[in-house]
């Protein structure tokens, strides 16, 4: 009885074993893991998708704020270097002036106590007296210059003094600002990548094709709106020059707060190419919405900056024929796109 039993749960046992190996190598015969969760549907991947552009979003918006406090302070670290320089100026000369005033009280001790004038009055020759009579006007001239330069120079080392306690305050606030952008960066940056990190490899190679039929869609609205039938300018010179400088860079890395070049953000990428055409402009899209000259997407022409979002935290650089070369996001390379695969706020000329 017992050799029986022992035979049957050999069998069984020989069986279970026998089963495993067919559930591994038979085609077709598998096990589901239950800690993998069934693919998400296009739909989910969609909120998934809008969710991460929000992220990228407000990156980018924190991003140029962060350029702009650091631009800011790059200009008030030069202007505390330029007054620094004006005080030591100023300084010197109040030395001189004041090593002139103590030669003057000299001179006027040795001639003994009386005045000028009162001397001047008791000398017996009239020709010693209208000669004397003209250094004394000379004395007089020169001292009253003295005290003037002297008053001068001491108003100039006060008003330095105030400008630089203003320049220091502006820096220290813009360094605070600085600091600030750059925490709100990282962190919406982590936040974006821990939400594309639970995707699987399929998940986001499916959501990256979401994001390019989106894309389409809004580029081939924005095109059929016609908005583009009576744009037909060319280019200007400078303006050649900066797209040729912006579609060199395609392919290259996009890095919050880079301006090349190795890697670039989207403003500067369109600074720097403006640069390299002769033309100086602001380094966020921000500023060059706000300072650059505004025209018609219906006047547009290649070279042009078409600026994105309402709050003016992305910008392109129009290259012709509805398409523009830009800087796109973190995990993303210099590219060109649509010009209305995105929400234009509007555009602006550099070299109008």
């Amino acid at each position: 009885m017992g050799t029986r039993a022992g035979a049957r749960g050999a069998v069984v046992t020989a069986t279970a074993v026998v089963c495993g190996i067919v559930s591994l190598v038979v085609p077709g015969v598998a096990h589901a893991d239950p800690a993998d969760p069934a693919p998400r549907s296009d739909k989910r991947l969609e909120e998934v998708a809008k969710e991460v552009n929000r992220l990228y979003r407000k990156a980018e918006a924190a991003t140029e704020a962060y350029n702009q406090a650091r631009g800011e302070s790059r200009k008030q670290s030069k202007e505390i270097v330029r007054i620094a320089r004006a005080v030591v100026d100023a300084q010197k000369r109040m030395d001189r002036l004041k090593a002139q005033a103590g030669a003057l009280a000299r001179a006027q001790y040795r001639g003994g106590s009386l005045p000028a004038e009162a001397q001047l009055l008791l000398r017996s020759d009239p020709e010693e007296f209208f000669r004397d009579a003209g250094t004394v006007r000379k004395s007089h001239q020169a001292t009253k210059g003295l005290i003037s330069s002297l008053s001068t120079t001491q108003r100039d080392l006060d008003r330095y003094a105030k400008s630089a306690n203003e320049q220091w305050k502006k820096l220290e606030k813009n360094r605070k600002r600085k600091a600030d952008a750059k925490k709100k960066v990282k962190a919406r940056l982590a936040e974006a990548k821990e939400l594309e990190s639970q995707l699987r490899d399929e998940e986001l190679e499916r959501l990256r094709e979401l994001e390019r039929e989106a894309a389409r869609k809004a580029q081939a609205k924005w095109i059929g709106s016609g908005v583009l039938d009576d744009a037909g300018g060319e280019a200007s010179k400078q303006g050649r020059k900066a797209i040729a400088y912006a579609t060199r860079q395609i392919g290259k890395d996009y890095e919050w707060g880079a301006e090349g070049p190795r890697t670039y953000d989207c403003s500067g990428l369109t600074s720097q190419a403006w640069l390299a055409a002769g033309r100086g402009i602001p380094r966020t899209s921000q500023e060059q919405w706000r300072q650059l000259p505004r025209v018609d997407i219906e006047d547009m022409r290649p070279g042009d900056l078409i600026i994105y979002h309402r709050d003016a935290s992305h910008v392109g650089m129009y290259v012709g024929d509805g398409t523009i070369v830009h800087a796109p996001r973190p995990g993303r390379q210099v590219t060109l796109a649509g010009a209305g695969s995105m929400e234009i706020l509007g555009v602006v000329r550099p070299d109008k």
